[in-house]
């Protein structure tokens, strides 16, 4: 994959977090970590992967993201199914 395609996806994830959550998206920076920058929990992290899966028309298995704790790990994750 690109890094355009990296690119975008983070784009869109971020974009996703800020709205679901109500974060203003200028706080959020790639290499934050999503629990922290957020205050949520793991059930609402899967939701928001939810909505990014749903966004690039994949499904990345629970356990591919297990590790991944910062915007940038999530988005290499769904790029790898995209």
């Amino acid at each position: 994959m690109s890094a355009t395609m990296s690119d975008r996806i983070l784009s869109r994830l971020l974009d996703l977090a800020s709205k679901r959550f109500r974060v203003d998206a200028t706080t959020l920076s790639p290499d934050d970590d999503i629990f922290d920058a957020l205050s949520i929990d793991s059930l609402q992290a899967l939701e928001l992967v939810t909505d990014l899966e749903n966004a690039f028309d994949v499904e990345v298995p629970d356990y591919e993201l297990q590790d991944a704790r910062t915007f940038r790990q999530i988005a290499d994750v769904v790029r790898e199914r995209v």
